[in-house]
């Protein structure tokens, strides 16, 4: 870009809103070719999305990054995910990443991803192994990393790996090192397949780690940015919802009672999990370890969970049979959003959460 985009939160999020409609349209075609939504990127580069992330002490936005924008990062990832989820995975790892080099990076680490980030690049977080990744002597890394998004896009990323002693460390590469070689997966999933899905294998790569031994690990920031994946499958729904309510105005439907009921349930469940986001997400960036964040992401994430999966219920029965025949585009975003809601251990997050409330009152 030759000039600076105006940063405020309104300007930004009109400049993504203006790029939702032309995502929308090209998800099916992305999603039949298993391509990865380059376009789409590039145009959330120019609007000012990936130097989103970059802290206001380092000159940029802060979404994600300082506490005072989680709500603008909740709205600006919502409409990314209302576009195409798939977008919306890399865009939530971008940001991931770069929250963390601003956790654990020292000074020198964190001017220079804000630099990659206003230079455009995209950053992407890899964990996913069969077998750990070995960091040797802290500044080389060997093996694998078995799944990954935005492969073959990012050109930076930020990786998991185990020393020899067992401890595991968070290490940034830059990806067009000629010792990572990276693959698309030999079967795509059923959905969020224009995400970049691929495997990554390292071989004597130079890396800088970030932080000390085990710090990725602990809670309650390991989990409680879990919010940020939730607003992409907010935007998922939202996107649903908006569907279904077309095609049946279109089928002169809409004004059938058990349509309307159907879409009624429906609504207060997307509404259901807006509220219990707009509560969590401030309260996820809260600067304490109080273990309060964690508890309650951890009920709005099943939350969210929930009202997706009851919407994606309501919406196949008011349908019928055209909701899973391509190309309707609810076919591509039930496989989109069924898949993108199957994050790790659910059953836990709801349990941990429901635990700490049997002792502690919920925040107001």
């Amino acid at each position: 870009m030759d000039m600076p985009l105006d940063a405020s939160p309104t300007r930004l999020l009109g400049r993504i809103r203006a790029c939702v409609p032309t995502m929308r349209a090209r998800a099916a075609a992305l999603d039949q070719a298993v391509r990865f939504p380059f376009e789409d990127i590039a145009d959330l580069r120019l609007a000012g999305c990936l130097d989103a992330p970059i802290p206001t002490r380092l000159g940029g936005p802060g979404l994600g990054t300082n506490p005072e924008g989680s709500l603008t990062t909740l709205t600006m990832l919502r409409l990314i995910g209302s576009g195409n989820l798939s977008v919306g995975r890399v865009v939530e790892g971008h940001i991931n990443a770069l929250r963390l080099v601003m956790l654990f990076g020292d000074e020198a680490r964190q001017r220079e991803a804000a630099e990659d980030a206003r230079d455009g690049r995209l950053f992407a977080l890899w964990i996913a192994e069969a077998e750990p990744l070995r960091l040797i002597s802290r500044r080389m890394l060997s093996g694998r990393k078995t799944f990954g998004s935005a492969v073959g896009a990012a050109t930076r990323a930020l990786v998991t790996a185990t020393d020899d002693a067992g401890d595991a460390w968070l290490a940034r590469v830059d990806v067009d090192h000629p010792g990572i070689e990276t693959k698309a997966l030999a079967q795509s999933p059923q959905g969020m397949r224009a995400a970049g899905n691929g495997a990554v294998a390292f071989h004597d790569v130079p890396c800088a780690v970030l932080g000390g031994a085990g710090d990725y690990l602990r809670e309650p920031e390991f989990s409680a940015g879990a919010w940020r994946s939730s607003a992409v499958a907010l935007g998922g729904l939202d996107a649903l919802i908006e569907a279904a309510r077309t095609q049946l105005q279109a089928r002169g439907r809409a004004g059938d009672p058990h349509q309307l009921a159907r879409m009624g349930h429906a609504l207060i469940a997307q509404e259901t999990a807006s509220l219990w986001l707009h509560k969590a997400a401030p309260i996820a960036d809260e600067a304490t370890d109080s273990p309060h964040r964690l508890a309650y992401v951890n009920l709005a994430r099943i939350a969210v969970e929930t009202a997706c999966l009851d919407a994606l219920r309501l919406v196949q029965r008011s349908l019928g049979l055209a909701a899973f025949v391509p190309p309707n585009p609810i076919e591509r975003l039930s496989r989109d959003l069924g898949t993108f809601l199957r994050q790790p251990a659910p059953d836990e997050a709801l349990t941990d959460g429901a635990a700490y409330y049997m002792r502690h009152d919920l925040p107001p």
